[in-house]
């Protein structure tokens, strides 16, 4: 993942106080978190294209990885029957181009070894990122409750309007700075880290296959 969407993920996730117009936020804090979701959900989008280009070269690699084990081995058949029938040259064209394979092998297992590190990685963020927008989302919604007698909020910018450093300013710090100056409590938890969100995303995943290897082994002995 590029260090510029890894950059505007992170900042989602820890929630990162930035600096926004103050008379926009003080009039309108509805809209602007409702944009700052909005924002999220851009940010979620381009994550998850990541995980697929990915998803989808990691594959490309196991696929060629596959196709160069697999012609390494009919050479060496190839290459025994070439001796047999005296053709040593056809034998060493054999032996040429296995060599040629050996030496591409180990690149692309380191290959592969990245892009299954990267596409574990991109699966957290994934993870971390939705868990983000869950929690905005019922904080909006609380916030959306204690205000319903108010007055309608003036329009939010029209989408595109700013430019992208601002965009992203919006959906970081702005969310939960607004929260807490419109509520006088706590937004979302900012003490999450990125990586904070998608180990606890793990760990969840770790306690659930326990829980379900518990049950299966309560099964085989015949326990409910």
């Amino acid at each position: 993942m590029a260090d510029s969407l890894k950059t505007r993920v992170g900042r989602i996730i820890a929630g990162s106080v930035h600096a926004l117009v103050d008379h926009l936020e003080n009039h309108a804090p509805l809209a602007v978190m409702e944009q700052s979701l909005r924002e999220a959900d851009t940010v979620i989008g381009e994550v998850r294209h990541e995980l697929g280009r990915t998803s989808a070269n990691r594959h490309l690699a196991q696929q060629q990885h596959a196709h160069l084990n697999g012609q390494h081995g009919k050479l060496a058949e190839q290459i025994d029957q070439a001796l047999a029938a005296g053709r040593e040259d056809l034998a060493r064209a054999a032996v040429a181009r296995q060599l040629d394979i050996e030496a591409q092998i180990p690149v692309l297992e380191t290959t592969l070894a990245d892009f299954a590190r990267q596409e574990s990685e991109l699966t957290g963020y994934v993870a971390a990122l939705l868990a983000k927008q869950r929690e905005m989302a019922d904080a909006l919604e609380g916030f959306r409750q204690s205000r319903a007698s108010a007055a309608p909020a003036p329009a939010a910018a029209a989408p595109g309007s700013a430019s992208p450093a601002s965009r992203m300013d919006a959906v970081t710090g702005a969310f939960d700075r607004l929260y807490a100056r419109q509520t006088g409590l706590s937004g979302t938890d900012r003490s999450h880290t990125l990586d904070q969100a998608a180990k606890l995303k793990e760990l969840d995943d770790l306690v659930r296959d326990h829980k379900i290897a518990e049950r299966m082994a309560r099964l085989k002995t015949g326990q409910p």
